[in-house]
């Protein structure tokens, strides 16, 4: 991320605990992305997907009963990042090479996908977040898009 000497672009969105809740995040993400100017961003696809497995992830492992997680999503003309927070203990980590499950999987396709991801505690719970680097047109046809800057 930048020195935080640019403007940064946060949107965020708190989501119950049901289903439905994963799809609606994927939304937001891609209106987002279209906020910033991305919207045709050749890595949309990639973050949307992270999007969906780190909601699932909040959704199955971190998000008590009663409880919901939050999306909140930064862009820095540089960098996109994707964090979702939630409530429960633990650390989410990547499933082992030998788990044969049907899941466990969406932590490999977070770390395939992303340039960094990583787990940070919070007071109640934790932070998973993924980075998504721009390339210098992507970053320059955000900044058009969204009146900060110039070609």
């Amino acid at each position: 991320m930048n020195d935080g000497n640019e403007l940064l672009y946060p949107r965020e969105q708190f989501y119950a605990r049901e289903r439905r809740s994963v799809p609606a995040a994927r939304r937001f993400a891609a209106q987002s992305l279209r906020c910033w100017g991305l919207g045709d961003w050749d890595r949309a696809d990639g973050m949307s997907l992270c999007v969906s497995e780190l909601a699932t992830n909040a959704l199955l492992h971190g998000v008590p009963p009663g409880r919901g997680f939050l999306l909140r999503l930064r862009y820095d003309g540089d960098v996109v990042r994707v964090e979702v927070h939630d409530s429960g203990p633990g650390v989410p980590k990547i499933a082992d090479e030998t788990y044969c499950g049907e899941g466990g999987r969406g932590l490999v396709l977070v770390a395939a996908l992303a340039d960094k991801w990583g787990v940070c505690e919070r007071e109640l719970g934790k932070v998973v977040w993924a980075d998504f680097e721009c390339s210098r047109d992507d970053a320059r046809a955000g900044r058009q898009a969204s009146g900060t800057g110039s070609a």
